[in-house]
């Protein structure tokens, strides 16, 4: 029997098991803190989507007869010491958290797909290669790589996406590997070569699309360290500069003089840093509990 597109092309569904309306369903489900988690997520997406609509003054005009007031009807989470309003520099470092989170782990993530995948499926002295690459970078620690590339490159928002961007990547590669190692021997694979398919459609179409569980799961676990990343470098003073909103930036301000005199300064930027990051962690705990089969079937 002579073997066609379509064969291959059906032989790509069954990885595919649930649809995204039945995720949420499962994740609502079983997963009560993980929907929370994604609660939290749509709040921050929404915050910094709306963030012009939603804050109560401009995030970066400085009110120098306003300085470090308590928080108030007219300044809901006080004013910094520059007599700018807490609250609307945290909505709109929303902005800043998502543009450097989304950007940093979509790359990164994405990015590391394309190198595992490609790596798992040519095998031999290019797995090696790009094996032994990984391992340097994995041997590095995230936040002494993206000091380095910050660094070296200069501060500002690129530079923090990419210094973000880098140490994630190997991280992904590796996870990725090991599940495109898996369905490089799946028979449709096999028939995809027999029709004399080229690398790039093997890899792109045939096998990329059937690792999205794990590529998917590494992107929601990315967010929440890419925030938690950006803000770590700004309060280093490495990452945006002022007068940017930026949660890190803001917790270093505070942090550094006003922690016992105005605590607002820094109670209210930590608490945004916080339920951001766990919002994440839960968000892609639960996704990986729903997305994998192995744990979907406990």
């Amino acid at each position: 029997m002579a073997i066609n597109e379509t064969y291959v092309g059906v032989q790509e569904e069954p990885l595919a098991e649930q649809t995204w309306g039945g995720v949420a369903k499962d994740l609502i489900r079983r997963q009560p803190l993980g929907a929370l988690g994604g609660l939290v997520v749509i709040l921050m997406i929404a915050a910094a989507l709306f963030a012009p609509q939603i804050a109560t003054h401009d995030p970066e005009i400085n009110d120098f007869g306003a300085m470090l007031e308590a928080p108030s009807l007219a300044h809901i989470f006080g004013t910094d010491e520059f007599g700018r309003d807490i609250y609307s520099r945290i909505v709109h470092g929303a902005r800043t958290a998502m543009l450097v989170g989304f950007t940093a782990a979509i790359c990164g993530s994405t990015i590391g797909l394309l190198i595992g995948v490609t790596s798992a499926y040519f095998g031999g002295w290019v797995d090696i290669i790009v094996q032994r690459v990984v391992d340097v970078l994995i041997a590095f620690p995230s936040i002494i790589l993206a000091l380095a590339i910050v660094i070296i490159l200069g501060r500002g928002v690129g530079p923090v996406i990419i210094a973000i961007t880098i140490p994630m990547i190997p991280t992904c590669a590796r996870v990725v590997r090991s599940s495109a190692l898996a369905v490089r021997e799946i028979p449709y694979v096999d028939a995809a070569r027999a029709m004399g398919f080229g690398h790039a459609r093997i890899v792109l179409r045939h096998i990329s699309p059937n690792i999205m569980a794990p590529y998917l799961i590494m992107l929601t676990t990315f967010l929440g360290a890419a925030i938690l990343a950006e803000a770590s470098l700004s309060y280093l003073g490495l990452g945006v500069q002022e007068p940017t909103p930026a949660w890190g930036l803001m917790l270093k301000s505070g942090a550094e003089e006003y922690a016992e005199s105005a605590p607002w300064a820094v109670i209210f930027p930590g608490v945004a840093i916080t339920l951001a990051v766990f919002g994440f962690n839960l968000f892609g705990d639960a996704m990986r509990d729903v997305l994998d089969p192995k744990l979907r079937s406990r």
